[in-house]
């Protein structure tokens, strides 16, 4: 089926912006130095782990509210205030003086609380507009081509911002390319540490430009969701739409078992993925590799959105879960084994059913989401996947200090660097079986909440 730009769905403005949206506001090529780049700006590791809590912990407070926000107020305000709050955060980290470790600290402070908030903000609105624009101006049953085109478009766009990004990061290569256009500049690393935040800035601007050009969809300018105008925003009345999204999440048992499963999956390839680089070093990938083997897995999601496509149209929701469940398991069992180089595939198809996933939870979800709180519902779904990621997070630390206790007795003469390479090896061996576990409540679960549902499912 033809998917291209020229097919009517696609000659909807909002539907092209909401995909120019998630390109510009995805792309940050700060992103393949990111830790990096944080440490050469003179912060610890130490801070920068705290930096990143902040970033968590915003998501998480301001998630869902802001989807609430989204459904009274209007997609595309909450949209504009993601464009600009980017524009902010990222001028921050442009154009902070270096020098002043108190001053540092602050302006990424702010900047992880600022990007936050744009995140949640642009959580479940874009989607929202996007849908219900879809559906008031053209045909709903083209909502997985748009996915399909948008997933392939961002994913070109992180190829670029990967590869880009740490290209201009690298002082040498960048000499190389001054000496080479006749420019007589001495680049060192204190100059190239702000390249990858300038050209990130620049998609911010983007960013913005792109939610000024959507328009609200027809539900959210007629409907009842909204407030009369000249009302000012009111926090009690967000709130209490949020929990009414909730109490019907809740009461619609296959958006439950959806928001749920999506979690399932998540939670634990993106712990995965975090580990990605110490998980390279161990099957032999020489580090030089890592941004290009990022580049790569971003390929998939040029195929990936257009298998998914054909599955939700093909097979059931069950069929489907299983399916990536058999994916994710191989995956993580074949990753605690560490074949040097062969190490590479199972990490490949977690990330294949993390695209298959993202589809999947849009595609149902949206499906059975009633427009009056498309926004807060999708927001629910981010916040229900950060809080596990969360949480595995913790586990996680747990299991390290439990097998790090048990390295230390047995491993009392080797040096730190063997012993964290053993506590990692076996830290991996339990993610599988972890896996697995849940995967049988998930199932119990979900045969229990849909036992007396035969329509809910799409």
């Amino acid at each position: 089926m033809e998917t291209n730009f020229l097919r009517p769905t696609f000659q909807i403005r909002n539907i092209r912006q909401f995909i120019a949206f998630r390109v510009f506001f995805n792309a940050r090529f700060y992103y393949p130095v990111f830790t990096v780049l944080f440490l050469d700006f003179g912060l610890t590791l130490e801070q920068f782990a705290i930096l990143n809590a902040v970033w968590a912990a915003t998501i998480v407070i301001v998630e869902v509210p802001s989807g609430a926000l989204a459904d009274m107020y209007g997609r595309r305000n909450l949209l504009i205030a993601a464009g600009i709050i980017m524009v902010v955060e990222i001028s921050l980290l442009c154009f902070v003086p270096l020098g002043n470790s108190r001053l540092l600290f602050a302006a990424f402070f702010v900047n992880r609380v600022l990007s936050g908030i744009a995140e949640a903000a642009a959580s479940g609105a874009d989607e929202a507009l996007a849908y219900d624009t879809l559906k008031s101006k053209g045909d709903v049953n083209d909502w997985d081509l748009v996915l399909e085109k948008q997933m392939r478009m961002q994913s070109i766009a992180f190829i670029c911002a990967m590869s880009l990004g740490a290209a201009v990061y690298d002082p040498d290569l960048m000499q190389r390319v001054f000496d080479w256009v006749g420019l007589n500049v001495s680049v060192t690393q204190k100059m190239t540490l702000r390249f990858p935040l300038y050209l990130t800035l620049v998609m911010a601007v983007l960013t913005l430009l792109t939610t000024i050009r959507m328009t609200e969809s027809v539900h959210t300018e007629e409907g009842e969701c909204l407030e009369p105008k000249g009302c000012l925003p009111s926090i009690l009345r967000a709130f209490k739409l949020t929990f009414q999204a909730g109490g019907w999440i809740l009461k619609t048992p296959f958006a439950l078992v959806v928001i749920v499963a999506g979690l399932l999956f998540d939670h634990v390839i993106r712990m995965i993925i975090t580990l990605s680089s110490q998980y390279y070093r161990l099957v032999h990938l020489p580090e030089a590799s890592f941004g290009l083997i990022g580049s790569g897995l971003s390929v998939l999601g040029l195929f990936v959105p257009g298998v998914a496509r054909r599955m939700a149209r093909r097979y059931s929701p069950v069929s489907n879960f299983w399916i990536v469940a058999t994916l994710t398991f191989s995956g993580l069992l074949g990753m605690t084994f560490f074949i040097p180089y062969a190490g590479l595939i199972p990490m490949v198809l977690l990330v294949v059913v993390m695209y298959l996933i993202g589809f999947f939870i849009s595609y149902y979800l949206n499906q059975i989401t009633e427009s009056s709180q498309r926004a807060t519902v999708l927001s629910f779904k981010g916040l229900s996947l950060n809080l596990a990621y969360g949480i595995i997070g913790i586990l996680y630390s747990l299991l390290l200090m439990t097998l790090r206790d048990q390295a230390s007795l047995a491993s009392a003469h080797q040096n730190s660097p063997v012993v964290e390479n053993v506590i990692f090896i076996n830290s991996l061996a339990w993610f599988p079986w972890y896996f697995a576990i849940i995967t049988v409540g998930m199932f119990l679960f979900a045969c229990w909440r849909l036992r007396d549902v035969h329509a809910q499912a799409p």
